[in-house]
């Protein structure tokens, strides 16, 4: 049985059809055979991996780029080996963030995989856009809890007062009095309703309290890192060992909890080294135990307790209100947890969040 191979016009046509895609695409690609040798690339590619014609033919790994991302190589053989797809989202040194996928090159005929096509999508304003978000997202909740607790006590007051005045002034012009005692009780109602129907309208459940829900601790992490990403905080900073998995919390004000953590280690990091953070978690006597340890500038000991007062800065030149640690703190106590630090100036910090194990009803 003869084979009817195809002609040199055929090929010839073909590969110009190649080369015209690979010249006009807006997306950057470049194509590494399995030997890891770079065969082809899209002219956006060039400004990526600094490339240029006479790059053809070398090792990939002979080839300057300016991605923020040494394990490209391993990550190519991993998938000619798999044969499966890799997605990841990588950094630019400009600062651009692009998601990068990596597919296995096969050769049909042959069955079997030849090498990888590796393109790159930019989702720079995808990645400022979800950081945004979750600053905003953890600042609403901070707002949101401290505005439900610390009114209560004023209104109390205003209550009390109300009984006060009835009683005292019970025997004096009682009809004027009981038409103004009425008034000011109203006023108690109308700000209350006001409370409540804010309230209302930014939260799941009914009333002042999230409801308590069971939570994947990795998964908020994982969608914190991404809020919080810049040129000096990524994925590759933070090392998770996740040994409990769940906690009962509200997810809102969980994910406020992890974002402030995160977000003070990127803060309080020290200039001359790279920004590591290690997060563990694990039951312990009844409680859930979420750490987050960096190495940071640290606490000085006189400072360690001041931090979770209200307003309380450690610098001033770093933007921030004070009011996260202590609204942690508040968040956390009203479900029968706590929130520890250690800290070594000059080494870094640790941050130690008990969450009941069970649900716990808030505090009054």
């Amino acid at each position: 049985m003869s084979h009817t191979f195809p002609s040199k016009d055929v090929l010839q046509v073909k590969n110009e059809e190649l080369e015209n895609y690979f010249a006009n695409t807006i997306i950057p690609q470049l194509f590494v055979d399995a030997h890891l040798i770079l065969r082809k690339f899209t002219p956006p590619a060039m400004t990526h991996f600094d490339l240029s014609t006479q790059d053809l033919g070398k090792k990939i790994t002979d080839v300057k780029d300016n991605l923020r991302y040494p394990g490209i190589t391993d990550n190519i053989r991993e998938v000619i080996l798999s044969e499966e797809i890799l997605e990841k989202e990588v950094q630019t040194t400009d600062g651009k963030w692009y998601q990068m996928n990596i597919l296995p090159y096969k050769v049909r005929k042959e069955n079997r995989t030849n090498g990888v096509i590796i393109t790159f999508v930019d989702i720079t304003s995808r990645i400022h856009l979800l950081r945004d978000l979750e600053k905003l997202n953890a600042e609403h909740e901070t707002l949101l809890f401290a505005l439900t607790h610390d009114i209560r006590q004023p209104l109390s007051a205003l209550s009390l007062m109300a009984e006060v005045l009835e009683q005292a002034f019970e025997k004096q012009d009682r009809a004027r009095f009981q038409h103004c005692i009425k008034r000011y009780r109203s006023c108690v109602t109308s700000v209350k309703n006001l409370l409540n129907n804010f309230v209302a309208a930014n939260t799941t459940g009914a009333g002042a309290e999230k409801t308590l829900e069971r939570i994947n601790i990795q998964s908020v992490v994982e969608d914190v890192t991404i809020g919080l990403r810049s040129q000096t905080f990524t994925s590759q900073n933070i090392e998770n060992d996740i040994e409990a998995s769940e906690v009962f919390f509200s997810r809102n004000n969980f994910r406020s909890i992890v974002y402030n953590l995160l977000n003070n280690s990127v803060k309080y990091a020290q200039p001359d080294r790279e920004l590591k953070v290690k997060i563990t978690t694990r039951k312990l006597d009844g409680f859930v135990l979420v750490q987050v340890k960096d190495n940071g500038i640290g606490i000085a000991p006189e400072k360690q307790e001041r931090i979770f007062a209200k307003g309380e800065r450690l610098d001033h030149s770093i933007e921030g209100t004070g009011m996260g640690l202590f609204i942690i703190r508040r968040m956390l106590e009203s479900h029968g947890g706590r929130i520890e630090v250690e800290s070594t100036p000059g080494e870094g910090s640790t941050f130690s969040v008990y969450f009941r194990e069970k649900p716990v009803a808030p505090a009054k």
